[in-house]
């Protein structure tokens, strides 16, 4: 069986500025080496600059241009994840749900998408039929077309099967930045966290439990779209590579607030917690594919919970803290037996290809 935590190994190699000859499996694995990454090697290069007040350059999960009537919101996303099949889901319907997200979370309602194929010679077409018929399974429920498109085939090993591009096109008005989190605010979360990371994990590594763990992935505009009618969001970000601690350490930084966290009323599924105990991998770190989490103004958290727990892929949603003037920039767990600690920021996901 392979190694499934090499994160804190690695971790150790790494201070300072970025003084690596060649990219690690820790670059794209969505935290703190991949800020860095961003912030030190890449966008220096193009010297970005936004169109709008959301855009490349703040590092939100899209950017935002202001066109009349609305502000088109746009955003691109790799897939390599492996397996390219998992419980609850396959790369085809994590490529649309992932991009659809990433488009929800900033408030833009999904106008279209395109999808770029890179095929490994060899590749068998069933599967390939299977994991189209996923991915347009997802465009017909959301009445989301599909405009363009390519195809490309490499040389049998210069590829692990399949990755999927895709780029999502949207409308929001307002967009929303999850930089937005203002002191008082309340934090929820939008379902269990840690469910599409160990689920995946498992499926890679050949565990048999006794109870199946299922994939998160879903599509989160249909849940979110009445929450955004109720009005009240100030912040909101899906937490994917590098979880929950990643997602909430991002909103702290970028807002100069501080984020005080209950560890009791965060909904963690028991085998996705018996599973990460087992291997040591906090589910507060592992990625989520079909949760978002949010801030929201105090005299509206409840109008936006029950419009949450209304719809079925909302039933565990949870309030799970507040915003703080304390710790600028820092995220602070209040444990189960009464202490308080950082949450930090991890390096990066510690279950690479996972989306």
């Amino acid at each position: 069986m392979q190694r499934v935590v090499p994160v804190r190994r690695e971790a150790r190699a790494v201070s300072g500025r970025l003084r690596e000859e060649r990219v690690t499996s820790l670059h794209g694995a969505g935290g703190e080496l991949m800020g860095r990454f961003l912030a030190e090697r890449i966008l220096p290069k193009f010297r970005l600059r936004s169109a709008g007040p959301i855009g490349l350059d703040k590092l939100d999960d899209g950017a935002v241009v202001g066109l009349p009537p609305g502000r088109l919101v746009v955003t691109t996303d790799n897939h390599a994840v492996k397996p390219f099949r998992f419980p609850g889901g396959d790369i085809g319907k994590l490529a649309v749900c992932g991009t659809v997200n990433d488009l929800a979370v900033m408030g833009a309602q999904p106008v279209a998408i395109t999808m770029a194929l890179l095929l490994e010679e060899g590749f068998p077409l069933a599967d390939l039929e299977t994991i189209l018929t996923s991915a347009a399974r997802e465009l017909v429920d959301l009445g989301l077309p599909l405009v363009a498109g390519d195809t490309k085939v490499m040389g049998r090993g210069e590829l692990d099967g399949i990755m999927i591009n895709t780029t999502g096109i949207g409308v929001a008005e307002p967009a929303i930045s999850d930089a937005g989190l203002r002191i008082g605010d309340v934090i929820l979360v939008t379902g269990t966290v840690g469910d599409h990371g160990m689920a995946l994990l498992a499926a890679r590594e050949g565990f048999h439990l006794q109870t199946e763990l299922q994939s998160d992935v879903a599509a989160l505009w249909p849940l979110l779209a009445p929450v955004l009618a109720e009005g009240g969001v100030t912040a909101m970000k899906d937490p994917t590579r590098g979880g929950l601690a990643a997602a909430l350490n991002e909103m702290a930084r970028k807002a100069g607030v501080g984020i005080e966290i209950d560890e009791e009323e965060i909904p963690i599924r028991p085998e996705a917690r018996a599973l990460s105990d087992l291997l040591g991998i906090s589910p507060l770190e592992v990625a989520c594919e079909g949760r978002a989490v949010m801030g929201v103004a105090p005299d509206r958290a409840d109008a936006v919970l029950a419009s949450l727990r209304h719809h079925p892929r909302g039933r565990e949603a949870r309030v799970i803290g507040r915003v703080t003037g304390d710790y600028p920039g820092r995220v602070i767990l209040r444990t189960g037996v009464g202490g308080r600690r950082f949450l930090e920021m991890p390096l990066g996901d510690p279950v690479p290809r996972i989306c």
